[in-house]
């Protein structure tokens, strides 16, 4: 796996990955950028949310659940001196399917925490994590 950043002007920069896809990075006008993008560490949030959305929604599925939708919403605290790492995640997962069962959600949403997702198992090094699920019929 392979990822770079290059700098297109002032304090933007353009992701890439190995995969071939692009994102926008900038900083905040007081940093020198135009809010013209994600920032580096709002990226990390969106990555920690679709990699354990990915696990929840494959885990259902395979399980022969009828997800309909599957939202994971991250709200983050870092430290206040640098290096500003994450201190406090939250993970709010929001489950939509027809007839889901409640108990497989749930576990779902555990294997992910505790077994597939790399990157909440990665953050949780340096975080302390909680999470809440809400199952909806679809």
């Amino acid at each position: 796996m392979k990822a770079r950043a290059k700098l297109i002007e002032g304090m933007a920069f353009l992701g890439e990955a190995g995969s071939g896809h692009s994102i926008v990075m900038d900083g905040s006008p007081e940093s020198g950028g135009r809010n013209a993008g994600f920032r580096p560490m709002e990226l990390l949030l969106v990555g920690l949310a679709g990699c354990t959305a990915f696990d929840v929604v494959l885990i259902l599925r395979r399980g022969r659940e009828d997800v309909a939708d599957c939202i994971v919403e991250v709200s983050a605290e870092r430290a206040p001196e640098d290096p500003k790492v994450f201190t406090k995640l939250h993970l709010d997962y929001r489950v939509k399917g027809k007839n889901l069962d409640e108990a497989k959600v749930k576990r779902a949403v555990e294997l992910s925490k505790e077994k597939y997702c790399s990157a909440s198992i990665m953050l949780g090094k340096t975080a302390e994590m909680t999470y809440a699920c809400t199952v909806e019929p679809a």
